[in-house]
């Protein structure tokens, strides 16, 4: 195992939050704000993306510098490979989705090619779409949701770019659709619509609102409505851009950062593109880097399970139902390419190192065709290494470490802070039509993530309809874990100043030596009674961990203690191995006298269908060995864990 050098440990970079001091304008400010196309563009099309000139530029790149990835791009579009699904529209998870996406793939490739084939499919596709009712689920949120936001952007695009090539009545079929979703999804969003509140920081926010940006200023000039569209749409996303944690942890989980992050980027493109405004400069978009870097397991395929993650050992075991969707063609759609965009825009190698460590261990992308646009062939990568192996998300409550960029490295990870980072307990105020909706991150205060000799040692359980502390590496008290544990969202209705108190109080770095400390004690409800819960967490190079667990409680509780792995836990008598028979956590539990350890599956409920997520069925993920205290009002327990393997 590469060990863990000097000069690696004292290269962590702790990112400060800016502090709350930002200017933050009111809504009412934010939708006065002026919107006009850029002079050269009025009357143009295409415009939104790309100019007529952009597109004879993207030809020679096409075939050039990205000709491998764009002769890809050809061979795979999904509106060359059938025909559309027939109004009224499908209503299978994200199907209209995949119809958006194989729209604007078709439009781009004409506007590339100039191939009669590539014009007729576009407009089989688009004409169908525009008359699917409703865009979205008959169940949920029909209309408004994201799925509207897909298909607002798609065919907003495909409109732009093949302006001149639909005649009189397709142009006013289409822009007919457009305007009456982009009318329902501004009535949905506005202040006095459909929500008295809103949630910036969620991607059923910013994915709407960035396909209603797309179709505004591509019907600038010709709908009257456009203009409103438009500043609504950027007062959305400038309020994404200021609340989201500038540190770039991305709170909903590494599945949703894929799902998510394109739909920012989409908006700014466009936004600044049309109108010559620029909403980049967020050190939220500089700072993904590093949680794309650190994200990924060293393996180029896994990633830290923290939040909603697909089906956590079930995916990871090459099973269930997410698999073949995360993982196509046998490597993870990682939507890496977005930082390829962000790389080129903020002429950051560091970036572009990351893109292209994705782009090595050949990850997929939901819009390949963007890679022709995105992907700045002359910007040269940055090496890895100078990314730094350690990795704090101060205002998240997140410290990542590895031992190398290598495929063999030890990584690890830890988290102890509030749902969407501090910096959100003195916003709050200061935007009162914000609501929160933290229902993808989860209730996982004081937890861990070990990862040693390519396998996945102690992790989390993935997707959850009801999540539980008790479905993480940490503690419950009495049963009760962190949050309300009755819904989804289980921070809904916890007072957001008491989870701020949910921190990591150190982190000390010495050679061959991870020290952190986290407190977590305020992200239990008063029911727990809970007064202290110190974890103090140390790694010693090259494969020792040990996890001091201080516990405080206002009368005497009982406290449970959890340990996930993938595989089933071995041992007894204190003594447990943890993960596959040929890499291991060997683990000594030591807990008070009267305490008892159980080993046996992980069951949680699965999320349930869009608008139902609680009622799902009840699943096996992985397995646990929990150590249970008698009642007392104070606590410790100690846990020291050593990488072993089989052979050494």
């Amino acid at each position: 195992m590469t060990r863990f050098s000097t000069v690696a440990l004292m290269c962590l970079v702790s990112v400060c939050a800016r502090a709350a001091t930002d200017e933050v304008p009111t809504f009412a400010e934010l939708l006065s704000h002026p919107v006009a196309l850029t002079p050269a563009l009025v009357g143009v099309h295409p415009r939104v993306f790309v100019t007529s000139d952009e597109l004879a530029a993207l030809r020679q790149r096409a075939r050039t510098t990205h000709r491998a990835e764009w002769t890809q791009v050809l061979a795979t579009l999904p509106a060359l490979n059938g025909d559309p699904p027939p109004p009224p529209g499908p209503q299978a998870r994200r199907s209209q989705n995949d119809v958006a996406f194989a729209v604007a793939g078709v439009s781009l490739a004409w506007a590339i090619e100039q191939d009669p084939k590539y014009l007729a499919a576009a407009k089989r596709w688009m004409l169908a779409a525009i008359d699917y009712e409703p865009w979205g689920y008959t169940h949920n949120k029909p209309n408004v949701d994201l799925a509207a936001g897909h298909l607002l952007y798609a065919l907003g695009w495909a409109y732009d770019l093949l302006y001149h090539q639909l005649t009189d009545a397709e142009r006013g079929r289409v822009r007919a659709s457009l305007e009456r979703h982009a009318g329902l999804v501004y009535d949905y969003f506005r202040p006095g619509g459909g929500q008295r509140r809103f949630e910036f920081t969620q991607n059923h926010n910013f994915i709407p609102t960035a396909g209603l940006a797309v179709t505004a200023l591509a019907l600038m000039g010709e709908s009257p409505e456009a203009g409103k569209w438009a500043a609504l749409a950027r007062a959305h996303h400038h309020r994404a851009g200021q609340l989201l944690s500038p540190d770039g942890y991305y709170y909903e989980g590494m599945e949703y950062w894929i799902f998510s992050t394109p739909w920012l980027v989409h908006f700014l493109d466009a936004w600044e593109h049309a109108t010559g405004e620029s909403l980049w400069d967020r050190d939220l978009f500089r700072n993904w880097k590093h949680y794309l870097a650190h994200s990924l397991m060293p393996d180029g395929q896994t990633v830290f399970d923290f939040g909603d993650i697909w089906e956590g050992p079930v995916t990871r075991a090459k099973g269930g139902v997410e698999y073949d969707r995360v993982y196509p063609g046998g490597t993870l759609q990682s939507n890496y390419n977005v930082l390829y965009r962000v790389a080129a825009r903020l002429r950051d190698p560091e970036a572009q190192a990351v893109a292209e460590r994705y782009a090595a261990f050949k990850h997929s992308n939901l819009e390949e065709y963007m890679t022709l646009l995105w992907r700045d062939a002359e910007l040269k990568p940055a090496p890895m290494s100078s990314i730094p192996l350690a990795r704090h998300f101060e205002d998240s409550g997140v410290v990542f470490v590895r031992t190398s960029w290598n495929a063999d490295a030890l990584a690890f990870a830890f988290k102890a802070g509030p749902p969407e980072g501090h910096r959100v307990a003195s916003l709050l105020p200061k935007v009162p039509e914000w609501q929160l909706s933290s229902g993808h991150a989860h209730p996982d205060a004081n937890s861990f993530i070990i990862w040693a000799h390519g396998r996945y040692l102690t992790g989390d359980t993935g997707y959850s309809g009801l999540v539980s502390a008790r479905q993480h590496n940490t503690i419950t008290v009495g049963g009760v874990g962190q949050g309300i544990e009755k819904e989804h969202d289980v921070f809904r209705a916890m007072p957001y100043a008491a989870l701020d108190r949910t921190r990591i109080l150190a982190v000390d770095l010495t050679s061959g030596r991870v020290k952190i400390v986290g407190e977590a004690s305020s992200s239990y409800p008063e029911t727990a009674g809970l007064s202290r819960f110190t974890r103090t967490f140390t790694f010693t190079a090259p494969d020792r961990f040990t996890v001091d667990d201080e516990i405080d409680t206002a009368t005497a509780r009982t406290i449970e203690m959890y340990l996930h792995a993938d595989r089933p836990i071995r041992g007894a008598a204190w003594q447990f191995q943890l993960g596959p028979s040929d890499v291991w956590l060997e683990t000594a539990v030591k807990a008070p006298s009267g305490s008892r350890a159980d080993v046996g599956g992980t069951e949680l409920r699965a999320p349930g269908q869009p608008g139902s997520i609680e009622k799902g069925e009840v699943e096996q993920r992985g397995f646990e060995l929990k150590v249970s205290t008698p009642a007392a009002a104070s606590t410790r327990i100690t846990t020291e864990m050593i990488v072993r393997r089989s052979g050494s």
